[in-house]
């Protein structure tokens, strides 16, 4: 009963705490360091979920409880559940934190594997839709290094 309690709340309320620490993090940077995260975060989230909803036509992964005919911990739609929306948000922010500070970034990423691993324990994600999104985040996060190092240098160094 405990443990459910506790999958139920990081599958659907831990990813604001990820939120709520980027976003401390960020306003508290300098002005400079604020306009290049703001730029990251422009371009790494919406093309990750652009990758996402693209991806999601072509690939249809219905969630575990309509395949295994049970009642999840968590209502929800009986939708594709590919990717988890719930780490392809949190897996962005992580990445966008990873360009300017690798702990917390690293921080961020483990609690993005936290929701992933109690989202699929909640009966409402199978693994490969974790593993999808986070897949999604990173080529997200290599498209933009690569584009800010020919625009600009590397992120995170020259943007300050």
């Amino acid at each position: 009963m405990l443990m459910d309690t506790l999958i139920v709340f990081a599958a659907s309320y831990l990813y604001i705490f990820v939120l709520l620490i980027a976003a401390i993090f960020f306003l508290t940077r300098p002005k400079q360091t604020m306009k290049s995260m703001a730029i990251c975060g422009i371009v790494v989230a919406p093309l990750a979920y652009l990758i996402s909803r693209i991806s999601s036509h072509f690939y249809y992964d219905p969630r575990p409880f309509v395949v295994g005919h049970f009642a999840p911990l968590i209502a929800h739609a009986a939708d594709n559940g590919f990717p988890s929306d719930h780490v392809l948000l949190t897996g962005a922010v992580a990445m966008i934190v990873w360009f300017y500070n690798k702990k917390l970034s690293a921080v961020l990423w483990a609690l993005a594997f936290l929701i992933g691993w109690a989202r699929v324990s909640a009966g409402i994600h199978h693994s490969t839709d974790i593993i999808g999104s986070i897949v999604i985040v990173l080529v997200s996060g290599i498209i933009y290094y690569f584009a800010a190092r020919l625009i600009k240098g590397v992120p995170g160094k020259s943007f300050q």
